[in-house]
């Protein structure tokens, strides 16, 4: 039993032997072939002739256009396992046709998306789609443009700071034929102080970049505007205001992180005195295909308030009316201890075309005392020729002659209507 024992532990033992024998033979032949095949891939066989294959009509399904491809970046993917011929679509794309599979590209010289042999295009990339919009605040000027500024704000929350950054004003239109500006920066509703810039000499284009601060609480920050002058000195010395931007500061998420990069057209300011009751200053505009009314309340200036207190507050009351029946109001925020208060707010009524000639708005101006009645400041009515004359029933046939166009106007207040 012994030797019978040993002799099968021989024969298991040849068998294992054999077959360890084997896979190591296997596997170092297949690691051989690997290194064979790979030394005739990158062996190049034979070349083919690029020029030939161009003008071969068979493959001609592939070829496109060079002028709707003269701005296009091809897309192209790497190599595959089997190299491709290459066939010349303009003078600097190529593209690859099914044929020898050990084929390599021409050699010769190639643009740099070619650097990846076997590489081939499938498609391609427009960059018009991903370019930035063009920045046209420098070159898109509108008719009659008096001039641009540019300024940023920022807001420092534990120092209740004001930042005011002026940038720069462009192509202002000065009275002669040199120009030395400078801008003079006020926090509304103080009138009374100002910060000033320095005066650039003899430029129509001047570059500022000065840094002011004005002192403002943030309950108080969102009732304030600021407001930026620009002048022109003359030769003796006498200013000339050349415009202003009224921005008022309500409508903007003011923090430290989020510095706000703004620019406006240069407005001009109305020199005429202001009215017995004050002017107030709106914009109308129709549009007939929604059927929307919309007034955009700007400023009122010289209101003659009933009690001089920080505490008084003003705003706007728009009306609509038909045949003098009321149909809806809505108002402006207050704004509190200012003759000269800025709200641009904007507000939309639903009103029918075939209403027009029998429609009218009422912006009523009013104050606002604790625990007191309000007071009325002055009223202006703009409407059809049953309700209106002068510049007010001007007004809303130019809203209605120019439909989806903001028409502006500045309206004395009456106290009674």
């Amino acid at each position: 039993t012994e030797q019978a024992v040993a002799v099968a532990g021989g024969i298991i033992g040849g068998i294992l032997f054999f077959v360890l024998l084997g896979i190591t033979a296997y596997l170092l032949w297949k690691k051989f072939f690997r290194l064979f095949s790979y030394e005739k891939l990158i062996n190049p066989v034979k070349t083919t002739n690029a020029n030939a294959i161009f003008h071969d009509q068979a493959n001609s399904e592939i070829q496109l256009k060079s002028t709707s491809r003269s701005r296009s970046v091809p897309f192209i993917i790497p190599p595959t396992l089997h190299g491709r011929d290459w066939i010349h679509l303009t003078n600097e794309e190529q593209v690859q046709e099914d044929r020898d599979p050990y084929m390599t590209p021409q050699s010769g010289p190639r643009s740099s998306f070619h650097s990846l042999a076997g590489a081939y295009v499938v498609g391609t990339i427009n960059p018009d789609l991903y370019k930035f919009p063009e920045d046209k605040s420098e070159t898109d000027f509108p008719d009659g443009n008096i001039g641009r500024l540019w300024f940023s704000i920022e807001y420092e929350q534990e120092s209740e700071r004001l930042l005011v950054s002026l940038i720069k004003v462009r192509k202002l239109q000065p009275p002669a034929d040199s120009c030395s500006p400078f801008v003079k920066i006020y926090l509304l509703p103080d009138e009374r102080s100002y910060l000033q810039s320095k005066t650039k000499r003899k430029t129509l284009n001047p570059q500022f970049d000065e840094n002011f601060v004005f002192q403002v609480s943030s309950k108080m920050l969102l009732q304030r505007t600021l407001k930026f002058l620009v002048y022109h000195v003359d030769k003796q010395k006498k200013h000339h205001l050349l415009g202003q931007v009224i921005f008022p500061l309500k409508n903007e998420a003011l923090t430290e992180d989020n510095k706000l990069v703004i620019w406006r057209d240069l407005e001009k300011e109305n020199l005429e005195p202001p009215s017995e009751h004050g002017d107030i200053q709106f914009s109308l505009s129709y549009n007939d295909y929604l059927g929307r009314l919309t007034v955009v309340v700007l400023r009122a200036r010289g209101l003659k308030l009933q009690e001089e207190s920080p505490a008084v507050g003003v705003y706007v009351k728009v009306s609509l009316m038909n045949h003098n029946k009321f149909i809806k109001s809505k108002k402006t925020a207050t704004l509190l201890g200012t003759h000269n208060p800025v709200y641009n707010e904007t507000f939309s009524f639903k009103a029918d075309q075939t209403e027009l000639d029998t429609a009218s708005l009422s912006l009523s101006v009013l104050q606002s005392n604790k625990g007191e009645k309000m007071l009325l400041l002055g009223r202006v009515v703009v409407g059809p020729f049953m309700y209106t004359r002068g510049k007010e029933l001007e007004h809303w046939n130019e809203m209605i002659s120019k439909p989806k166009e903001l028409v502006k106007r500045w309206h004395a207040l009456c106290h009674s209507m």
